[in-house]
């Protein structure tokens, strides 16, 4: 598998994340996750997946005595014990609660909890992303820039957008927040909110679907800047000077990502 496709793949396995995170919350939040995002996420995740019960898990190590287990739920909760352990404290039996160790055992599962929730999220996150190699070579990031540099020769606007966000995650690059974001242009670039409070944005680097241009400013922006907007219409038109614009635009996110190692 190409570099370029275990890259597209951390995307992916970020995007679902991000998605999924915003759907966590306490008990009394109302707030389920989406079942069907967290399955394709899962499909990334190499550990053993089977149904003990009512409950689905995967198992770090299958077939071993005690092992770390997620339960595939609302809680996400990862433990480390056996899968029967879990199997009685999650999903009981009438027979199994008259006991007084297990209702201890069910009432009370700190004992074996790793993690739940956002941390146990950020667990699996890790681990799909870590099973990825995103090690690149000097042709790898040129075949992105020459592939970018051709969908905006031949207008093809998809293949921009996917290669600029390509550049945009190897160069930590967020998408544009909402004080700087213009309808029909993707827009990435560099994000603060230093002590004072005040958004800055940039530098940053523009896609205009309108017009069918892409630009690079070497500029920061800040949230009270009122001509913020101006100025970046202005650049997505051709209208001002810019540190890059067309297809050498890629030749210096390129470089950008060369040079950074």
């Amino acid at each position: 598998m190409s570099y370029k496709d275990n890259l597209l793949k951390k995307i992916e396995i970020n995007r679902m994340v991000n998605s999924i995170s915003t759907m966590i919350g306490p008990v009394d939040s109302g707030k389920r996750i989406d079942t069907a995002v967290l399955n394709q996420l899962m499909a990334y995740f190499p550990w053993t997946r089977t149904q003990e019960r009512d409950l689905t898990l995967f198992l770090e190590t299958a077939g071993a005595e005690k092992t770390r287990i997620l339960v595939l739920d609302n809680d996400l909760t990862i433990y480390h014990t056996t899968v029967q352990d879990v199997a009685l404290r999650k999903s009981p039996t009438v027979k199994e609660m008259v006991s007084i160790k297990n209702a201890i055992k069910i009432l009370n599962d700190k004992d074996v909890v790793v993690s739940k929730k956002d941390a146990s999220l950020e667990t699996i996150q890790g681990i799909c992303i870590g099973e990825l190699d995103l090690d690149y070579t000097p042709a790898d990031i040129d075949e992105i820039a020459q592939e970018g540099k051709a969908s905006l020769e031949n207008g093809y606007a998809e293949g921009v957008q996917e290669s600029l966000m390509l550049f945009a995650d190897l160069l930590q690059l967020a998408p544009a927040p909402r004080a700087f974001a213009l309808q029909h242009h993707d827009i990435y670039g560099k994000k603060e909110i230093p002590p004072s409070g005040v958004m800055t944005f940039g530098p940053l680097v523009m896609y205009s679907l309108v017009h069918h241009s892409l630009t690079c400013l070497e500029v920061v922006l800040s949230s009270r800047d009122k001509s913020r907007f101006d100025r970046l219409k202005a650049a997505s038109k051709g209208e001002s000077d810019v540190a890059a614009s067309g297809p050498a635009v890629f030749d210096l996110l390129k470089s950008k990502v060369l040079s950074a190692g």
